[in-house]
């Protein structure tokens, strides 16, 4: 029997799964990827000897054991790579009251850290801290995708996921509205901003309970050796990656997908099309609209997406003894980007000597901003260049309280706009992770198909609510078995 071929779109983290594991069970699969190198947003970049990370904090599932360590392992993300365990999440400072929390490992010294400024809310800090304890060792892992998972499958999943199912039926509220209950405002800010606020607060639980398990960890070397080490086992496997290759058109007869046209001209037939590239892209431009019906218009104009960013990098020639990695300050003065005024700034201290020049550190800032601004900005490149500046320097400023010293150190500086990240990967609007993590995105299910189109699927963050890095994984991992399901294959993966 003849091998059949798959074009995919996007050598993002999800475009190099389906490839992964297409390749695995006998399918000859060639990625077109419009960049010059693999990974999509998980990627950084190279300035005067330092390495810019532009995606990854952390890893969920990265001990030896979990599903997701089995599937980072099986796409070859660990190969020549290492995972470092974080035993602290986020130092979180609130500058008006004077707090500072320490989410940490160590879920009786969060217990009593939470309570020191803030007694009378004893009863609700007890309740999280027995909720990330019944958390501990809880999974929240789906072999099989919902298309080819039948009543029972579906039952016993549920039964084996019951603590995480109820956990997420009683704590599917928002973050900020869970924190109302809490009376103290430096704590109350602490839990409203653990993540996004609007994110549910069971997933604050959960990621708390992987953190005092062991269960989190940074990638050594950051981002893009984590991104090149999938690349080369895609590519090991038998499968093909052309960079420079922007896709235009997915071709479409008969309404079946039959191959794509880059933009240049060049046409290559597959007897598959994948699309892991920015899903209104794919849906609006790549096949012109003609699959759209009103759940996925509604789709892609109410759903609230991740807000774009600005990543504010300095190169300093110093370490930061005992700083931790994440840093969230709760400004007491309003920093002032573009057309918003933010409340709140993040940064990373990387002291990861793989990615810094000896006995140096990138301190990076990760503002929220406004698409629209950098958008119209970056036709006036003067202008545009002016912004970065001003960001980067009131941005110094502010982090110089917290990390004294710092400022007089600096000897690289670099800024990524919104309109980097689109330029780069193309994603709508700037948005790093797509679909805003909100509650009701638990019970949605996004389509990895279009109806009326057949040899088609969707793979990515587009097809998964919220994002991350197991999620995207997860789904190329799932478009590859529902192929195989097509045409009547074992799925396979390596022992």
């Amino acid at each position: 029997m003849t091998e059949k071929s798959i074009a995919i779109i996007g050598a993002g983290l999800a475009g190099l799964a389906v490839g992964c594991y297409a390749q695995m069970n006998g399918y000859r699969t060639r990625i077109f990827e419009q960049s010059s190198g693999p990974g999509g947003v998980c990627t950084a970049w190279q300035r005067q000897g330092y390495t810019v990370d532009g995606c990854i904090h952390w890893l969920m599932g990265a001990s030896r054991g979990s599903f997701n360590y089995q599937l980072y392992q099986q796409v070859g993300a660990l190969d020549g790579n290492r995972l470092c365990p974080l035993n602290h999440f986020n130092r979180i400072i609130v500058e008006t009251t004077g707090t500072t929390l320490d989410y940490t490992a160590d879920l009786d010294l969060l217990e009593a850290d939470m309570k020191a400024p803030a007694p009378r809310d004893g009863p609700v800090i007890d309740e999280i801290l027995a909720a990330v304890h019944s958390l501990q060792g809880a999974s929240w892992e789906i072999d099989a995708p919902r298309e080819l998972t039948s009543r029972l499958a579906s039952l016993r999943q549920a039964w084996r996921m019951r603590k995480v199912i109820a956990y997420s039926v009683r704590y599917r509220q928002p973050m900020s509205q869970f924190a109302l209950r809490i009376r103290q405002p430096g704590l109350r800010w602490a839990v409203a901003n653990f993540f996004l606020p609007s994110a549910p607060m069971v997933f604050m639980l959960f990621v708390l309970g992987q953190l005092a398990d062991g269960q989190l960890a940074s990638v050594v070397g950051g981002s893009a050796v984590f991104a090149r080490a999938i690349a080369r086992r895609c590519c090991a496997l038998g499968g093909e990656i052309l960079y420079g290759a922007p896709v235009e058109r997915i071709l479409v007869e008969a309404d079946r997908a039959v191959g794509v046209r880059l933009v240049g001209g060049s046409e290559h037939r597959r007897d598959v099309v994948v699309s892991a590239a920015d899903g209104r892209s794919t849906i609006f431009d790549m096949l012109g609209g003609r699959y759209l019906n009103g759940r996925l218009r509604d789709l892609y104009q109410n759903w609230p997406l991740f807000p774009p960013l600005i990543l504010a990098s300095y190169g300093v020639a110093r370490r930061f003894a005992d700083q931790p990695v994440h840093n969230t300050v709760a400004l007491q003065r309003p920093l002032v980007v573009g057309l918003q005024r933010l409340d709140s700034l993040m940064s990373r201290v990387v002291q990861d000597p793989t990615m810094n020049p000896p006995g140096k550190t990138v301190v990076q800032a990760i503002l929220q901003t406004d698409f629209n601004y950098w958008w119209r900005l970056h036709n006036d490149r003067t202008a545009y260049e002016a912004a970065k500046e001003r960001v980067a320097a009131e941005v110094l400023d502010r982090l110089e309280s917290h990390l004294p010293g710092l400022s007089s150190a600096v000897e690289m500086i670099d800024v990524a706009t919104p309109y980097t990240f689109w330029r780069y990967s193309r994603n709508h609007r700037g948005a790093f992770e797509g679909w805003l993590l909100i509650p009701r995105a638990m019970a949605v299910r996004f389509p990895k198909t279009l109806t009326g189109l057949t040899n088609f699927y969707m793979a990515g963050q587009w097809v998964e609510p919220g994002g991350g890095i197991p999620a995207v994984l997860h789904s190329g991992r799932q478009v590859a078995q529902i192929i195989c399901w097509k045409d009547g294959k074992q799925f396979q993966t390596p022992d």
